[in-house]
Protein backbone atom coordinates (compact mmCIF):
# COMPACT_ATOMS: atom_id res chain seq x y z
CA UNK A 1 0.00 0.00 0.00
CA UNK A 2 1.34 3.37 -1.33
CA UNK A 3 1.59 6.37 1.09
CA UNK A 4 -0.76 8.69 0.62
CA UNK A 5 -0.36 12.55 -1.37
CA UNK A 6 -0.05 15.02 0.79
CA UNK A 7 -3.04 17.95 0.83
CA UNK A 8 -2.13 20.53 -1.65
CA UNK A 9 -0.38 18.26 -4.40
CA UNK A 10 -3.99 16.14 -3.99
CA UNK A 11 -6.18 19.71 -4.59
CA UNK A 12 -3.82 20.53 -7.70
CA UNK A 13 -4.19 17.01 -9.06
CA UNK A 14 -7.64 17.08 -8.81
CA UNK A 15 -8.10 20.77 -10.23
CA UNK A 16 -5.79 20.02 -13.13
CA UNK A 17 -7.81 16.30 -13.61
CA UNK A 18 -10.67 18.73 -14.22
CA UNK A 19 -8.82 20.18 -16.75
CA UNK A 20 -8.21 17.77 -18.81
CA UNK A 21 -12.20 16.48 -18.57
CA UNK A 22 -13.29 19.16 -19.72
CA UNK A 23 -11.11 19.33 -22.63
CA UNK A 24 -11.66 15.12 -23.63
CA UNK A 25 -15.67 15.69 -22.79
CA UNK A 26 -16.27 18.20 -25.25
CA UNK A 27 -14.63 16.01 -28.00
CA UNK A 28 -16.00 12.56 -27.18
CA UNK A 29 -19.61 14.08 -27.77
CA UNK A 30 -18.61 14.50 -31.48
CA UNK A 31 -17.10 11.59 -31.93
CA UNK A 32 -19.70 9.38 -30.66
CA UNK A 33 -22.40 11.11 -32.64
CA UNK A 34 -20.45 10.81 -35.45
CA UNK A 35 -20.36 6.57 -34.44
CA UNK A 36 -23.84 6.32 -33.97
CA UNK A 37 -24.67 8.16 -37.19
CA UNK A 38 -21.91 5.90 -39.38
CA UNK A 39 -22.46 2.61 -37.67
CA UNK A 40 -26.30 2.14 -38.10
CA UNK A 41 -26.62 1.62 -34.02
CA UNK A 42 -28.69 4.97 -33.04
CA UNK A 43 -28.29 7.59 -30.27
CA UNK A 44 -29.39 5.77 -27.63
CA UNK A 45 -27.18 2.68 -27.88
CA UNK A 46 -24.96 4.52 -29.09
CA UNK A 47 -24.80 6.81 -26.10
CA UNK A 48 -25.14 4.05 -24.01
CA UNK A 49 -22.73 2.08 -24.83
CA UNK A 50 -19.94 3.94 -26.53
CA UNK A 51 -19.90 6.83 -24.24
CA UNK A 52 -21.55 4.92 -21.33
CA UNK A 53 -18.40 3.15 -20.69
CA UNK A 54 -15.35 5.67 -21.53
CA UNK A 55 -16.88 8.34 -19.82
CA UNK A 56 -17.44 5.45 -16.81
CA UNK A 57 -13.22 4.93 -17.02
CA UNK A 58 -12.31 7.77 -14.49
CA UNK A 59 -14.84 6.36 -11.50
CA UNK A 60 -13.58 2.98 -12.71
CA UNK A 61 -9.98 3.76 -12.15
CA UNK A 62 -10.42 5.67 -9.35
CA UNK A 63 -12.94 2.65 -7.45
CA UNK A 64 -10.35 0.02 -8.17
CA UNK A 65 -7.82 2.81 -6.78
CA UNK A 66 -9.68 3.03 -3.25
CA UNK A 67 -10.43 -0.75 -3.54
CA UNK A 68 -6.53 -1.76 -3.96
CA UNK A 69 -5.68 1.18 -0.68
CA UNK A 70 -7.84 -0.86 1.28
CA UNK A 71 -10.58 1.67 1.66
CA UNK A 72 -13.78 -0.18 1.01
CA UNK A 73 -16.13 3.10 1.54
CA UNK A 74 -14.54 5.06 -0.75
CA UNK A 75 -14.32 2.07 -3.75
CA UNK A 76 -18.11 1.84 -3.05
CA UNK A 77 -19.50 5.26 -3.00
CA UNK A 78 -17.46 6.77 -6.21
CA UNK A 79 -19.70 4.46 -8.59
CA UNK A 80 -22.92 4.84 -6.62
CA UNK A 81 -22.11 8.33 -6.21
CA UNK A 82 -21.37 8.69 -9.57
CA UNK A 83 -25.05 7.20 -10.77
CA UNK A 84 -26.17 9.21 -8.14
CA UNK A 85 -24.45 12.75 -9.14
CA UNK A 86 -24.81 12.36 -12.87
CA UNK A 87 -28.63 11.89 -12.51
CA UNK A 88 -28.27 15.41 -11.17
CA UNK A 89 -26.79 17.03 -14.33
CA UNK A 90 -30.05 15.74 -16.08
CA UNK A 91 -31.77 18.23 -14.04
CA UNK A 92 -29.33 20.78 -14.37
CA UNK A 93 -29.28 20.26 -18.39
CA UNK A 94 -33.16 20.80 -18.23
CA UNK A 95 -32.25 24.64 -17.10
CA UNK A 96 -30.00 24.69 -20.25
CA UNK A 97 -32.35 23.20 -22.93
CA UNK A 98 -35.43 25.57 -22.71
CA UNK A 99 -37.82 24.45 -25.42
CA UNK A 100 -39.03 21.73 -23.25
CA UNK A 101 -38.45 19.57 -20.58
CA UNK A 102 -35.53 17.29 -21.54
CA UNK A 103 -36.78 13.82 -20.35
CA UNK A 104 -40.35 15.14 -22.71
CA UNK A 105 -38.29 15.96 -26.09
CA UNK A 106 -35.61 12.96 -26.01
CA UNK A 107 -38.34 10.24 -25.38
CA UNK A 108 -36.64 7.06 -26.11
CA UNK A 109 -37.82 3.93 -25.46
CA UNK A 110 -34.06 2.74 -25.02
CA UNK A 111 -33.56 5.28 -22.14
CA UNK A 112 -36.55 4.03 -20.29
CA UNK A 113 -35.64 0.58 -20.18
CA UNK A 114 -31.77 1.14 -19.68
CA UNK A 115 -33.15 2.73 -16.42
CA UNK A 116 -35.53 0.08 -15.85
CA UNK A 117 -31.98 -2.15 -15.81
CA UNK A 118 -30.47 0.27 -13.89
CA UNK A 119 -33.16 -0.47 -11.10
CA UNK A 120 -32.49 -4.00 -11.54
CA UNK A 121 -28.90 -3.61 -11.01
CA UNK A 122 -28.44 -1.74 -8.54
CA UNK A 123 -30.88 -4.02 -6.20
CA UNK A 124 -28.33 -6.44 -6.14
CA UNK A 125 -25.46 -4.98 -4.21
CA UNK A 126 -28.14 -4.50 -1.60
CA UNK A 127 -28.53 -8.16 -1.30
CA UNK A 128 -24.80 -8.42 -0.69
CA UNK A 129 -24.65 -6.25 1.93
CA UNK A 130 -27.41 -8.87 4.03
CA UNK A 131 -24.87 -11.26 2.76
CA UNK A 132 -21.60 -10.83 3.41
CA UNK A 133 -20.86 -13.89 4.36
CA UNK A 134 -21.69 -15.17 1.03
CA UNK A 135 -18.34 -15.71 -1.06
CA UNK A 136 -16.60 -17.55 -3.57
CA UNK A 137 -13.25 -17.00 -2.69
CA UNK A 138 -13.24 -13.28 -1.61
CA UNK A 139 -15.62 -12.16 -3.77
CA UNK A 140 -19.89 -11.96 -3.33
CA UNK A 141 -21.81 -14.00 -5.79
CA UNK A 142 -23.18 -10.32 -6.49
CA UNK A 143 -20.42 -9.80 -8.24
CA UNK A 144 -20.64 -12.18 -10.49
CA UNK A 145 -23.83 -11.49 -11.12
CA UNK A 146 -23.94 -7.86 -12.50
CA UNK A 147 -21.83 -8.22 -15.21
CA UNK A 148 -24.33 -10.87 -16.24
CA UNK A 149 -27.85 -9.13 -16.01
CA UNK A 150 -25.83 -5.82 -17.59
CA UNK A 151 -24.90 -7.68 -20.76
CA UNK A 152 -28.50 -9.61 -20.96
CA UNK A 153 -30.34 -5.78 -20.25
CA UNK A 154 -27.52 -5.00 -23.41
CA UNK A 155 -29.32 -7.91 -25.65
CA UNK A 156 -32.36 -6.41 -24.82
CA UNK A 157 -32.22 -3.29 -25.79
CA UNK A 158 -30.49 -3.81 -28.66
CA UNK A 159 -33.47 -5.99 -29.72
CA UNK A 160 -35.77 -3.64 -29.01
CA UNK A 161 -34.45 -0.92 -31.10
CA UNK A 162 -34.50 -3.63 -33.96
CA UNK A 163 -38.15 -4.28 -33.26
CA UNK A 164 -39.99 -1.82 -31.01
CA UNK A 165 -42.77 -3.00 -29.29
CA UNK A 166 -43.97 0.42 -27.43
CA UNK A 167 -43.38 3.53 -28.99
CA UNK A 168 -43.58 7.12 -27.00
CA UNK A 169 -46.11 9.31 -28.17
CA UNK A 170 -44.77 12.39 -30.73
CA UNK A 171 -45.81 16.03 -29.49
CA UNK A 172 -44.30 19.20 -30.82
CA UNK A 173 -41.36 19.04 -28.71
CA UNK A 174 -40.02 15.71 -28.98
CA UNK A 175 -36.68 15.71 -30.55
CA UNK A 176 -35.69 12.47 -32.69
CA UNK A 177 -32.14 11.66 -33.37
CA UNK A 178 -30.07 14.42 -35.11
CA UNK A 179 -30.08 13.54 -38.90
CA UNK A 180 -27.21 12.39 -40.21
CA UNK A 181 -24.56 15.00 -41.27
CA UNK A 182 -21.89 14.21 -44.03
CA UNK A 183 -18.79 12.52 -43.18
CA UNK A 184 -15.39 12.49 -44.62
CA UNK A 185 -12.54 10.65 -43.51
CA UNK A 186 -12.06 6.86 -43.02
CA UNK A 187 -14.45 5.26 -40.15
CA UNK A 188 -11.31 3.67 -38.43
CA UNK A 189 -10.13 7.66 -37.63
CA UNK A 190 -13.10 8.12 -35.94
CA UNK A 191 -12.60 4.96 -33.91
CA UNK A 192 -8.97 5.55 -32.85
CA UNK A 193 -9.85 9.25 -31.84
CA UNK A 194 -12.46 8.01 -29.41
CA UNK A 195 -9.77 5.50 -28.41
CA UNK A 196 -7.39 7.89 -28.05
CA UNK A 197 -9.74 10.15 -25.61
CA UNK A 198 -11.17 7.22 -23.66
CA UNK A 199 -7.43 6.73 -22.94
CA UNK A 200 -6.90 9.67 -21.39
CA UNK A 201 -9.51 9.66 -19.28
CA UNK A 202 -8.65 6.69 -17.58
CA UNK A 203 -5.30 7.56 -16.47
CA UNK A 204 -7.14 10.56 -15.27
CA UNK A 205 -9.23 8.25 -13.53
CA UNK A 206 -6.22 7.14 -11.53
CA UNK A 207 -5.27 10.31 -10.59
CA UNK A 208 -8.22 11.71 -9.25
CA UNK A 209 -8.28 8.25 -7.31
CA UNK A 210 -4.72 8.80 -5.47
CA UNK A 211 -5.94 12.27 -4.99
CA UNK A 212 -9.00 11.82 -3.23
CA UNK A 213 -7.67 9.45 -1.47
CA UNK A 214 -4.38 11.90 -0.16
CA UNK A 215 -7.37 14.36 0.24
CA UNK A 216 -9.60 11.95 2.75
CA UNK A 217 -5.68 11.02 4.72
CA UNK A 218 -5.09 14.96 5.27
CA UNK A 219 -8.87 15.80 6.42
CA UNK A 220 -9.98 13.25 8.24
CA UNK A 221 -13.80 13.56 5.88
CA UNK A 222 -15.29 10.26 5.78
CA UNK A 223 -14.26 7.99 2.93
CA UNK A 224 -17.96 7.26 1.74
CA UNK A 225 -19.34 10.75 1.84
CA UNK A 226 -15.68 12.34 0.45
CA UNK A 227 -16.26 9.26 -2.32
CA UNK A 228 -19.50 10.29 -2.56
CA UNK A 229 -19.16 13.91 -3.36
CA UNK A 230 -15.83 15.13 -4.32
CA UNK A 231 -14.01 12.78 -6.34
CA UNK A 232 -17.45 11.45 -7.71
CA UNK A 233 -17.75 15.21 -8.81
CA UNK A 234 -14.61 15.03 -10.78
CA UNK A 235 -15.06 11.62 -12.11
CA UNK A 236 -18.34 12.60 -13.31
CA UNK A 237 -17.62 15.57 -15.84
CA UNK A 238 -16.99 13.55 -18.57
CA UNK A 239 -20.50 12.90 -18.54
CA UNK A 240 -21.63 16.46 -17.70
CA UNK A 241 -19.60 17.87 -20.67
CA UNK A 242 -21.03 15.53 -23.40
CA UNK A 243 -24.15 16.11 -22.04
CA UNK A 244 -23.99 19.66 -22.61
CA UNK A 245 -22.44 19.41 -25.92
CA UNK A 246 -24.63 16.70 -27.21
CA UNK A 247 -27.72 19.39 -26.36
CA UNK A 248 -25.45 21.78 -28.14
CA UNK A 249 -25.44 20.02 -31.29
CA UNK A 250 -29.08 18.97 -31.06
CA UNK A 251 -28.31 15.28 -30.44
CA UNK A 252 -30.74 14.79 -27.02
CA UNK A 253 -31.20 11.09 -26.86
CA UNK A 254 -27.41 10.84 -27.25
CA UNK A 255 -27.02 13.07 -24.17
CA UNK A 256 -29.77 11.35 -22.09
CA UNK A 257 -28.56 7.84 -22.98
CA UNK A 258 -25.02 8.82 -22.31
CA UNK A 259 -26.27 9.67 -18.61
CA UNK A 260 -28.50 6.83 -18.09
CA UNK A 261 -25.85 4.36 -20.05
CA UNK A 262 -23.22 5.64 -17.81
CA UNK A 263 -24.89 5.20 -14.98
CA UNK A 264 -25.54 1.41 -15.93
CA UNK A 265 -22.29 0.98 -17.03
CA UNK A 266 -20.96 2.52 -13.42
CA UNK A 267 -22.66 -0.84 -11.63
CA UNK A 268 -20.51 -3.03 -13.38
CA UNK A 269 -17.52 -0.61 -10.81
CA UNK A 270 -18.71 -2.35 -7.97
CA UNK A 271 -17.93 -5.50 -8.86
CA UNK A 272 -14.51 -4.15 -9.98
CA UNK A 273 -14.21 -3.19 -6.53
CA UNK A 274 -14.85 -6.39 -5.10
CA UNK A 275 -12.34 -8.01 -7.09
CA UNK A 276 -9.42 -5.74 -6.06
CA UNK A 277 -10.52 -5.07 -2.44
CA UNK A 278 -8.57 -8.14 -1.30
CA UNK A 279 -9.55 -8.11 2.32
CA UNK A 280 -12.77 -10.36 1.79
CA UNK A 281 -15.77 -9.58 -0.24
CA UNK A 282 -15.92 -5.19 -0.05
CA UNK A 283 -19.76 -5.35 1.43
CA UNK A 284 -18.79 -7.04 4.74
CA UNK A 285 -16.38 -4.25 5.08
CA UNK A 286 -18.50 -1.11 4.28
CA UNK A 287 -19.95 0.87 6.79
CA UNK A 288 -23.72 1.66 7.13
CA UNK A 289 -23.52 4.84 5.32
CA UNK A 290 -22.52 3.04 1.92
CA UNK A 291 -26.04 1.10 2.37
CA UNK A 292 -27.53 4.39 3.01
CA UNK A 293 -25.42 5.90 -0.50
CA UNK A 294 -27.05 2.59 -2.33
CA UNK A 295 -30.67 3.29 -0.93
CA UNK A 296 -30.92 7.32 -1.77
CA UNK A 297 -29.21 6.59 -5.31
CA UNK A 298 -32.20 4.08 -6.10
CA UNK A 299 -34.48 5.78 -4.85
CA UNK A 300 -33.06 8.96 -7.48
CA UNK A 301 -32.80 6.72 -10.20
CA UNK A 302 -36.83 5.54 -9.83
CA UNK A 303 -37.67 9.24 -9.76
CA UNK A 304 -35.52 9.44 -13.48
CA UNK A 305 -37.69 6.18 -14.64
CA UNK A 306 -40.77 7.95 -13.54
CA UNK A 307 -39.93 11.31 -15.54
CA UNK A 308 -38.99 9.56 -18.28
CA UNK A 309 -42.26 8.24 -18.11
CA UNK A 310 -44.46 10.90 -17.25
CA UNK A 311 -42.96 13.56 -19.63
CA UNK A 312 -43.80 16.63 -18.12
CA UNK A 313 -44.25 18.87 -21.42
CA UNK A 314 -42.35 22.55 -20.08
CA UNK A 315 -40.10 23.60 -17.02
CA UNK A 316 -37.70 20.92 -15.17
CA UNK A 317 -40.68 18.74 -14.35
CA UNK A 318 -41.09 17.04 -10.68
CA UNK A 319 -37.87 14.82 -11.57
CA UNK A 320 -35.83 18.13 -11.95
CA UNK A 321 -36.39 19.34 -8.16
CA UNK A 322 -36.56 15.78 -6.92
CA UNK A 323 -33.72 14.46 -7.80
CA UNK A 324 -31.32 16.96 -6.53
CA UNK A 325 -33.12 17.48 -3.24
CA UNK A 326 -32.83 13.54 -2.75
CA UNK A 327 -29.53 13.67 -3.52
CA UNK A 328 -28.81 16.21 -0.77
CA UNK A 329 -30.76 14.67 1.92
CA UNK A 330 -28.79 11.52 0.64
CA UNK A 331 -25.08 12.69 2.09
CA UNK A 332 -27.15 14.29 5.23
CA UNK A 333 -28.27 10.72 5.99
CA UNK A 334 -25.00 9.11 5.17
CA UNK A 335 -23.09 11.36 7.51
CA UNK A 336 -25.86 10.62 10.04
CA UNK A 337 -24.89 6.67 10.00
CA UNK A 338 -21.17 7.25 9.82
Amino acid sequence: MSDPWPLWPSILALVAAVLVVIFAGSRLAKAADELADRTGLGEAIAGAVFLGAVTSLPGIVTTATGALQGDAAFALANPVGGIALQTVWLAIADLLYRRANLEHAAASLENLFQAVVLIALLSLPVIAFATPQLTIGWIHPVTVLIPVFYFYGLHLQRRMHHAPMWKPIRTGETRDDAEEAEYSGPLSRVWLTFAALGLVVGVTGWVIGQAGLGVIAATGWPSGVTGFTLTTAVTSLPELIVLISAIRIGALTLGVANIIGGNVFDVLTLSVADVFFLDGTIYAAAGAESLVLLGGTLLITAILAAGLLVRDRRGIGFEGIGIPAIYAATIGLALVAI
